[in-house]
């Protein structure tokens, strides 16, 4: 079973930067995309980024380009997300997930789901 586990969150000023950390297990390659989505109050959820982690595809949603930067550490099996300028309306659990398709991870349709991470940004 693939199961993931986000890390990372917690309380930021407005402006900071904060790293997020996914530890991905039981795929046997490193044939798949890993992505990272967040749901704020009252608010659906949103798509913040894929990679491929066996060919380095990124994708980035409109609200976070230019701020935002994914990356994998493949002997880790950990997927980073790290967001700079983060600005109140960042303020979301933040979810990552995993499917053997980059395209599926970019249109959000993915299989597998950890559990969330707060992020709160205050003013």
């Amino acid at each position: 079973d693939v199961q993931l586990q986000a890390s990372g969150g917690g309380l930021v000023q407005a402006g900071g930067s904060l790293r997020l950390s996914c530890a991905v297990s039981g795929f046997t390659s490193d044939d798949y995309a890993v992505g990272w989505f967040r749901q704020a109050p009252g608010k659906e959820r949103e798509e913040v980024s894929c990679i491929s982690v066996g060919d380095g595809r990124r994708y980035y949603g409109d609200s976070v380009s230019g701020r935002a930067t994914i990356s994998s550490d493949n002997a880790k099996k950990t997927v980073y997300l790290q967001i700079d300028s983060l600005k109140p309306e960042d303020t979301a659990v933040y979810f990552c997930a995993a499917d053997r398709y980059f395209p599926t991870c970019v249109r959000g349709l993915v299989s597998s789901w950890g559990q969330g991470t707060l992020v709160t940004v205050s003013s």
